[in-house]
This record gives C-alpha cells, sequence and structure tokens, in this order.
C-alpha cells in the first residue's frame, strides 16, 4: 500500500480553520454510498494496458468498507470506465493525452464492454445487492457520464465513500465532483491507489483543505460497525 503522508503545513492549515463537523461522527450508513472506483482487470491485472500495480494490494481495504457498508444498509457501487465508440468519438481530448495510435487503440480496446480487461477485478467482493455502473468520464458525475447520480438521488444518499484507482485522476475526480454537488465525501486513503507515494498523497491533501474528510479503512469501518449502525438480521418466526 502507499506510505499515507499528508504534509504537516496542510494539517495545520486544517486545524487553524477551527473544530468542524467530522462525518463519522453522524454517518448515516442507510445514506452512504461507496464508490469503488475503476477496479477493473484493465488497471489491474499485470501487464495490463493501463496497470496500476499499486491498486492490487487495496482490495482487502476496499472489501472490508464494501462488507461494513452491505451489513449496515447502504449501497456498494462499483464504477466501470467504458470507453466504447460513443464516448470516444465525443472525448477526443482525452484521447490525445493517451500516446500514440497504438497505446489509444490498446486502451481503447481495453475497456469497450465485452473485452475480458473491462470486467470488475475476481478479487473483488461483489454482493447480489450491490450496484454496478458505467461510466464514460473519469467523473461519474458529469453530465451524461453515467446512471450513478439518479441511483444515489433514489435512494436519498447524503454521503460517498470513494475508494478505487487511480487516486489523483478518475477517484479525485469523482470526490470532487460528489462534494461540489453536495455530498459528504470520505476518501479512502489505503483504499485508492495510484503509480506512487508522492502522486497519492498529493491528492490526499488537495482533498482534505477543500473536498473530503480523508480517512482510513479502518476508520471508516469502525464507524459504520458501531451497534446502533448496524442493521440487525431478521429473525424467522
Amino acid at each position: 500500500m502507499h506510505r499515507v503522508a499528508i504534509p504537516e503545513e496542510v494539517l495545520q492549515r486544517v486545524a487553524t480553520r477551527g473544530p468542524r463537523p467530522q462525518i463519522l461522527d453522524d454517518l448515516e450508513p442507510t445514506r452512504t454510498a461507496h464508490l469503488v472506483v475503476d477496479l477493473q482487470h484493465g488497471y489491474m491485472e499485470e501487464g495490463a494496458p493501463r496497470e496500476c500495480a499499486m491498486a492490487r494490494e487495496i482490495v482487502p481495504q476496499v472489501n472490508a468498507i464494501s462488507a461494513a457498508v452491505r451489513d449496515a444498509g447502504g449501497v456498494n457501487v462499483f464504477l466501470r470506465m467504458n470507453l466504447d465508440t460513443a464516448m470516444t468519438a465525443s472525448w477526443r481530448t482525452y484521447l490525445e493525452r493517451l500516446g500514440d495510435a497504438a497505446a489509444r487503440e490498446r486502451t481503447i480496446a481495453a475497456f469497450t464492454p465485452g473485452s475480458p480487461y473491462f470486467e470488475l477485478w475476481d478479487g473483488l467482493d461483489v454482493a447480489e445487492s450491490d450496484q454496478v455502473v458505467d461510466k464514460t468520464r473519469f467523473s461519474p458525475f458529469v453530465t451524461g457520464a453515467s446512471a450513478l447520480p439518479e441511483l444515489l438521488q433514489q435512494r436519498a444518499v447524503d454521503t460517498v465513500i470513494v475508494s478505487g484507482t487511480v487516486t489523483n485522476v478518475c477517484c479525485e475526480s469523482t470526490a470532487r465532483d460528489a462534494m461540489q454537488l453536495g455530498y459528504r465525501v470520505l476518501f479512502a486513503a489505503d483504499a485508492t491507489a495510484t503509480h506512487s507515494d508522492a502522486v497519492h498523497n498529493a491528492t490526499l491533501a488537495n482533498l482534505l483543505l477543500s473536498f473530503a474528510d480523508v480517512q482510513s479503512a479502518e476508520e471508516i469501518v469502525t464507524a459504520l460497525r458501531r451497534p446502533s449502525r448496524v442493521i440487525a438480521p431478521a429473525v424467522a418466526g
């Protein structure tokens, strides 16, 4: 996993603003969604077109959050990057940044439905009650990019937990947009991954300053598993 180290300067700046509400203190699980960002074979598998090796190391933390959210009555949403023809035709600027023609073709093919790389990583804990939502932009909150906004509205969600890969692109974009749309955002510091500790920690610092509460998976799970927040299983009469 990444070695999490938010700069002391950032911590002091946040502290000097005075006490502020902590999301974990009044978390309502039934109004919480865990957004698992892009943990697909195309990012996770060794040798994959967009491999992020560190992402394989965060799976236990992601699964722990998923289980706690599920048990407490929240919803897990597994997001998948979809680069099908409609998307690539409308986002030329993204394709230009992927590299040469061969690199673009490999990436598009990997993240088009039907490719093995498009599928969710086999090690993820995905239950029947969980949701799988495709997106055509880094952030699922971009207008027209996914069905996520409607799903969250239907469930009266007010808090999102962000995990997945890569920290500084799709995860960060998702967190920033969620906050600006009025959601409270918990960003899981050890359940997100990118290509280096330096880039990971830069994102954590940016988010902590203005967009999200940055917490460990253990802290999030502990809050979700408080006795008053866990839904008791039905008892047969």
